[in-house]
């Protein structure tokens, strides 16, 4: 039967929606009456006729063309026309979608429009504003005026109380005012929030939030973009249909009804209702929300939000329910499941909600999955950055999708840590490597598995690079090293910095510095009153007027310029006020004798260095470190009858004082300048101990001949003989000397002879009773036993011990093992040629050779002794989870064999070597080193053993459940966060935390624990106890009556798991380093003593900055490159000085050491390459030493204003002064007028080189110049300070007239020209400057030109005058609390408790808030404890509690 093919118009009505609209419309009508085939016509009729009409004829044909096109050109050769078609549909539409794809952008601040709504996390709080962390390393901030709609009217509001005039209707105003919530309270820090952006500032307008000003970096850095947290525009586009069960979105508390509370959800008609009962947190009018709907109850167009589904939190973690309906509810924060669409390098592209398009930064990927298109993934919505068509960028990384804090393994354990506990502020990381580089952002750093870092191009590097290249030394898949400078906590991102400088400084935050160490930094900015400097790139540090120098600075700016080194010594930390006091004082720079920085440091007897800040008839008041201070009476201070206090000890000297007597009970030190000069050092009293007592003692100093001892307890000093604890330790007293250091105890001492009058007591080592050894000559292999005792020479080492030479024919060998009972306080090896005492181990008459002990428990069996390493013969003697110690054998590519008895050694594989993993591992060891490491394996049959170094439960066993604490027990643990409520505390050992709440941290019920809450800090170590512990649910106490009975036992307990691996060696050794390497770069950089002028001895030393000068390829080298030699400037300006070297730059990178380690197959082309050095290379860190070289130099750099003022120095030396003139003109010339300070320095040492070898003429020329090229205050100022430096006083008086006359309205030029006569001693004219001063000042500058010259009256005027023109000020401007504070800190400098009593009691009157009272009541109680006593103190609390009982009167009735 023949088949019959499908009809004409089959074909062409199955095609049908291929044709265009207007087509098939008329087509389908006449179709069945006059063209429609019958079943049994065949497909060619005889003939060639047909019974389809033209129309029909034709879109077929039409039809046909389409199919060919597709079949030619869009279609491969030898599939089915069906496969074909299809085939044709999907290219077509992949063609769309290729077309279509989303490009993957990173948001910038530019690309950040008014009324984006994007996710944000809080990253720090403000008194005024939150500082907040956006995606893509991106920081903004929220002013106060921006939180809620009903926040910023309680503000006006309160401003407006302010205001009122009527005494009552305030305080009862200003009592519901302090109900006003504080931002801490309604958010913290790791937040998620949702906001607009209101505004982005253009970089270098005017700040309007005022956040520059602050002296927090990263309150500067979110200065640039306002955001908002406004209900009403943040839930902008939300409509009455979106809000289903599970929406989530911003409220804000409107009213406090009976029941509850009015929430203002921001969509319009709509308000929100939260009942009491359910409310989890306190009520306030102006808290923001978060709320979760369930169900919606139409009553007068407001629904009522069910209690049992609607919660208020101040933790966003209730946005991980939220459902999406439509875009115009897609808030940012909302969860979303997506649909990949496209992966590339950059990210991902996504769809959500079926059709709506999205892209994924490579960023903000979740690390541990790799995704594939077509899989569905969780994310959240970050902001939309395309309206048509909606587009938006989605976040996938855990903790985005969790809404909690970034997250990384745990390095010695199997749990999760924060990624600031992990890598704290500071620490290095050795090794990175580079994941991806932006040409024009920065480089992102694969840290660890899991965890990326960005470094932004301006921390590529020291110099400046417009652009990095794919090709440079950062490409990717190199390997850097890296400090973390910070943390971008919404994309969980490491901030680091690969500068080279980076790892000069050794600390980057403030509570790192300690009180009396050494630092060096960079002068910021002087002032008269103040020297700021920079001590790193954030941290900045004060020097006060009294510690610029040891002598009173008559200019400070002249010796102190902006940019130039500084060494100081840290004198106050003040965590609080994030401030660091420094001094500068030469003598307490090189003062070796201890300081004392608390109260407790104060001993009867000891010799400090001091500063005399107050001098009264009767006595003076000396201050230490940390606002310590001590009282000399009239007695003590002088040897001299009748002698004048302020004449002899002028304020800001330093004296040497001895302390006499400590009152612990009131707080006061007495301390006498007398017997310090007399004595230099006190006498110990050496009564403490007599003649053959028995006595131990610290090492305190190493001499050729004796060692200084610290006797314990008495602290007596004795003298030991070098070669009397040789003789007694059996080496010789060079060997003594090598091995000794300071802070080592010497026992079995005996009191020798005593001298009183010195302090010191002599001491000899007791002599031992030694057991005879047998004659030599009896001594042969037939004669010798197992335990006898023989004495020998040893003779050499071999890699299995120490040989001994017993007797001619007799010898022993010595195991590394069995020198000593405690390896670490012995050595491998025996010193060649040193008398020996061992015990006979074993004999073997074959080999002919004895096994020898020197360990003291076989020498001296019948005593008793402390055996740290016990002697390990065999495999039985080891089991699993012993800790044993021993000697590197060898190292092999596997793993390392270590010998831990005679006969036996044990493996140490690679992966057990070290916790995380280390590339190049062989470097980190070496034969002879003494390990330490726990038994993993133990073969008994073939006597191997396997040891591991890692930490941790060999077990591997799961931390405790919930069910493994019990009530009442007592556990230690770290406070992971403190809340208003509560701490929550990490328990230690565990995965748990429990809360405690503030209700449990005292037995006082009527304590303010508030304030108690304030002195916790997340990290703190505490012991609590169990109170309940109910379905997983963990209630602590810190209750002290938990603990009454319990003994603390100290850390002993609680001590850290012990770590194993290579056993430190020498960490005193490197710390004795480190302090000689210190000491010797403070006599470097020190100028010769012969001098006797005072204004040397009080100078410091100023280093202008140099410039490194590197080779061409020295940017990709990682060794650092010595700098050059500095310009040492003394006694303001000096042309000649000396040049040091610097210690700086020492530090060498030793990552290229140890990649070419271990392979001598390379040793012929290393030293190849060596030969083939360029020998020239080394010139640009050379001090130039002719004409040729400095013009060299000033080739590669001539902004340089060092270079060519070094360069007309150098001609200067060689009497070539014109020369150092055109060389002068030559460099204001060169140097690029973008460089104002490098010209300006120029400048100054032209200005200073008439001065000192020109005439009038040619310094009036060069001034006028100078004032034309340059700010012409500036030139005027810093002329009188030269004149002024140089002892030219009537020069220097004349032009601060000059000045003055010119600049009459600028406050400097007065305030600086009053100082100038005040400390000429001229204090009529001084005083004539003020009236004078407010004729030509405005009039807004005369409050502060007053209270300067007040300030100068009190430091160096008279301080009743000062007071006087402060009583001025505030009876006219008595709400000017600045300067009422201002008027405090000055009479307490004073030392006048009673004055400032007075002052407290006049400001305390006025009307203020309660923030303020505060503020005055801390700065009283401060100064109580300062310089009053303990009544004052008493009456200061006293005082504040009557206040707020007065203030909160009228409210209560």
């Amino acid at each position: 039967m023949i088949s019959k093919k499908r009809g004409l118009e089959e074909a062409s009505s199955s095609q049908k929606s291929k044709k265009p609209k207007k087509q098939d419309e008329p087509s389908r009508e006449p179709a069945p009456k006059a063209s429609l085939l019958s079943a049994e016509e065949v497909d060619f009729p005889r003939g060639g006729g047909t019974s389809l009409t033209a129309l029909e004829v034709k879109a077929a044909r039409a039809e046909a063309v389409r199919e060919a096109d597709a079949e030619l050109f869009e279609e491969k050769d030898g599939k089915s026309k069906a496969g074909k078609k299809k085939k044709a549909s999907a290219a077509a539409a992949g063609g769309e979608k290729k077309s279509d794809k989303i490009r993957i952008e990173h948001l910038n601040y530019k690309r950040l429009n008014l009324g984006m709504k994007i996710m944000g996390q809080v990253v720090g709080i403000l008194p005024l504003a939150l500082l907040v962390s956006l995606p893509n390393q991106l920081l903004a901030h929220v002013p106060i005026t921006n939180i809620s709609t009903q926040y910023t009217s309680r503000l006006e509001h309160m401003e407006e109380e302010m205001d009122t005039s009527d005494v009552e209707e305030d305080e009862d105003e200003a009592a519901n005012s302090r109900r006003l919530p504080e931002l801490g309270q309604l958010f913290q820090v790791g937040q998620y929030v949702r906001a607009v952006v209101s505004a982005v500032n253009a970089p270098g307008t005017n700040d309007p939030s005022g956040l520059s000003r602050s002296r927090d970096e990263l309150a500067k850095n979110c200065r640039r973009v306002e955001l908002s947290l406004l209900p009403g525009r943040v839930n902008e586009g939300v409509q009455k249909g979106d809000l289903k069960a599970g929406f989530t979105l911003t409220a804000a508390v409107k009213s406090v009804e009976d029941h509850g509370y009015v929430l203002d959800v921001g969509v319009a008609g709509v308000d929100g209702f939260l009942s009491f009962k359910e409310s989890k947190s306190t009520g306030s009018e102006d808290a923001i929300a978060t709320c979760r709907r369930s169900d919606i109850r139409d009553n007068r167009n407001k629904p009522f939000l069910q209690p049992e589904d609607v919660h208020v939190v101040k933790k966003p973690l209730y946005f991980q329910d939220c459902i999406v309906a439509s875009v115009k509810s897609v808030l940012p924060g909302s969860l979303v499941q997506a649909l990949v669409t496209d992966v590339s390098s950059d990210g991902v592209n996504v769809q959500l909600l079926g059709f709506f398009d999205g892209t994924v930064d490579r960023i903000h990927l979740r690390q541990d999955k790799n995704l594939k298109v077509g899989q569905k993934v969780k994310g959240r919505v970050l902001y939309q950055h395309s309206a048509e068509p909606p587009r938006f960028a989605i976040g996938l990384s855990k903790h985005l999708v969790d809404l909690d804090v970034r997250k990384v393994q745990n390095a010695d354990d199997d749990g999760l840590m924060t990624v600031q506990e992990r890598y704290p502020l500071g620490s290095t990381i050795e090794s990175a490597k580079v994941a991806k580089l932006e040409t024009e952002r920065g480089v992102y750093l694969e840290v660890e598995d899991g965890l990326q870092g960005f470094v932004h191009i301006s921390h590529v590097s020291d110099d400046h690079l417009p652009t990095l290249t794919n090709n440079g030394p950062w490409k990717v898949g190199t390997l850097h090293r890296g400090r973390v400078t910070g943390y971008h906590g919404f994309d969980g991102l490491l901030q680091i910095s690969l500068k080279p400088s980076i790892f000069e400084h050794d600390f980057l935050q403030l509570t790192d510095y300690k009180v009396g160490e050494s630092v060096k930094g960079t002068i910021k900015s002087v002032s008269d009153t103040a020297l700021f400097v920079n001590l790193t790139g954030k941290i900045d540090a004060v020097i006060w007027p009294n510690h610029f120098a040891d002598i009173k600075l008559k200019q400070p700016a002249r010796r102190f310029k902006p940019g130039a080194s500084i060494k100081c010594k840290v004198l106050v930390v003040d965590a609080e006020r994030k401030r660091i006091a420094l001094t500068a004082k030469r003598t307490l720079l090189d003062s070796d004798l201890p300081i004392v920085s608390k109260f407790e440091d104060a001993r009867p007897g000891l010799v400090t260095h001091g500063v005399v800040f107050k001098v009264f008839d009767k006595h003076l008041m000396v201050e230490f470190y940390n606002n310590v201070k001590a009282m000399v009476p009239l007695k003590e201070a002088s040897d001299t009858p009748n002698v004048k206090l302020a004449d002899t000890f002028p304020i800001g000297r330093v004296v040497r004082v001895q302390i006499l007597n400590v009152d612990s009970e009131q707080g006061r030190l007495v301390a006498s300048i007398r017997q310090a000069l007399a004595s230099k050092e006190p006498i110990p009293d050496v009564s403490a101990v007599e003649i053959g007592d028995s006595v131990q003692g610290k090492v305190i100093e190493v001499h050729a001949e004796h060692v200084l001892l610290s006797l314990d307890p008495s602290k007596v000093r004795a003298l030991v003989s070098i070669k009397n604890l040789a003789n007694n330790r059996k080496m010789s007293p060079a060997q003594l000397h090598a091995s000794l250091r300071v802070g080592d105890l010497v026992d079995d001492l005996l009191v020798v002879s005593r001298n009183p009058e010195k302090g010191i007591v002599i001491v000899a080592k007791k002599p031992s009773v030694r057991p005879s050894l047998p004659e030599k000559g009896t001594i042969n292999f037939d004669t010798l036993t197992v335990g006898q005792l023989v004495g020998g020479r040893v003779t050499r080492h071999t890699r299995n011990g120490t040989l001994v030479k017993i007797t001619a024919k007799v010898g022993g060998i010595i195991h590394p093992t069995d020198t000593s009972d405690d390896l670490e306080a012995g050595a491998p090896f025996l010193p060649v040629d040193t008398i020996v005492r061992a015990s006979v181990l074993s004999i073997d008459k074959d080999k002919r050779q004895v096994t020898l002990s020197t360990r003291e428990s076989r020498v001296n069996p019948n005593r008793e002794h402390k055996i740290v390493d016990r002697e390990i013969v065999n495999a039985y003697d080891l089991h699993v989870g012993d800790t044993v110690r021993g000697y590197v054998k060898s190292v092999a590519e596997h793993g390392l064999f270590v010998a831990v008895g005679r006969e036996i050694d044990a493996r140490v594989q690679i992966r057990e070597l070290f916790d995380e993993f280390i590339k190049d591992w062989k470097p980190k060891f070496k034969e002879h080193q003494l390990v330490e490491g726990r038994v993993l394996g133990v073969d008994t049959e073939n006597n191997k053993v396997e040891l591991t170094f890692k930490s941790g439960d060999l077990k591997r066993d799961s931390k405790p459940s919930g069910a493994s604490v019990k009530e009442g027990e007592k556990i230690t643990g770290v406070i992971k966060r403190v809340e208003p409520f509560g701490i929550f505390i990490d328990i230690e050992g565990t995965k748990l935390h429990g809360l405690c709440h503030k209700s449990q941290l005292t037995d006082n019920a009527e304590a303010d624990v508030s304030e108690a809450l304030q002195t916790f800090r997340v990290g703190d170590r505490v012991k609590a106890m169990v109170i309940a512990a109910e379905k997983g649910r963990i209630s602590l106490s810190l209750k002290p009556s938990h603990f009454a009975e319990e003994v603390d036992e100290g850390s002993a307990d609680e001590a850290s798991p012990k770590s194993f691996g290579v056993v430190e060696e020498g960490e005193d050794e490197e710390e004795t380093s480190d302090v000689e390497g210190d000491g010797g770069d403070s006599e470097d950089e020190g100028q010769p003593r012969g001098d006797s002028d005072d204004d040397d001895d009080g100078a410091m030393q100023v280093d202008v900055p140099v410039p490194t000068f590197q080779p061409a390829a020295a940017s990709s080298s990682k060794s650092a490159t010595k700098p050059v030699p500095s310009l040492t400037l003394s006694e303001g300006f000096q042309w000649f000085g000396e040049s040091h070297e610097s210690d700086e730059g020492g530090h060498e990178a030793s990552s290229d050491e140890s990649d070419h380690e271990g392979e001598p197959s390379k040793k012929k082309k290393k030293k190849r390459k060596e030969i083939e050095k360029d020998l020239t290379a080394d010139m640009h860190t050379k001090t130039p030493e002719s004409n040729s070289d400095f013009e060299r130099l000033l080739l590669g750099s001539p902004n340089s204003s060092y270079l060519w003022i070094q360069y007309m120095s150098f001609q200067l030396q060689i009497a070539e002064i014109d020369k150092a003139r055109e060389i002068g003109r030559r460099a204001v010339k060169t140097i690029s007028f973008r460089e104002e300070g490098e010209r300006l320095n120029v400048w100054i040492a032209l200005l200073n080189l008439e001065n000192v070898y020109g005439t009038d003429e040619s310094l009036d020329a060069v001034f006028k110049d100078a004032a034309r090229a340059n700010d012409s205050k500036t030139i005027h100022l810093r002329m009188a300070t030269i004149f002024d430096q140089s002892g030219k006083m009537e020069k220097a008086e004349e032009q601060f007239k000059k000045t003055g006359k010119k600049f009459g309205k600028s406050c400097k030029v007065w305030t600086q020209f009053g100082e100038f006569y005040l400390r000429q001693g001229k204090l009529e004219e001084a005083r004539k400057l003020l009236p004078r001063s407010l004729q030509s000042l405005e009039k807004r500058k005369h409050l502060k030109t007053i209270s300067r010259f007040a300030q100068l009256e009190y430091k160096l005027g008279d301080p009743e005058r000062g007071r006087t023109l402060f009583e001025g000020i505030v009876d006219s401007h008595p709400k000017r609390w600045d300067l009422w504070s201002v008027y405090i800190d000055m009479e307490a400098s004073q030392k006048d408790a009673q004055s400032v009593r007075n002052i407290m009691h006049r400001v305390l009157v006025l009307k203020m808030t309660s923030h303020k009272a505060k503020a005055f009541f801390k700065k009283w109680l401060d100064i109580e404890k300062r310089i009053g006593d303990q009544g004052g103190v008493d009456a200061v609390k006293q005082k504040a509690v009557e206040w707020t009982q007065r203030a909160a009167a009228p409210n209560a009735q």
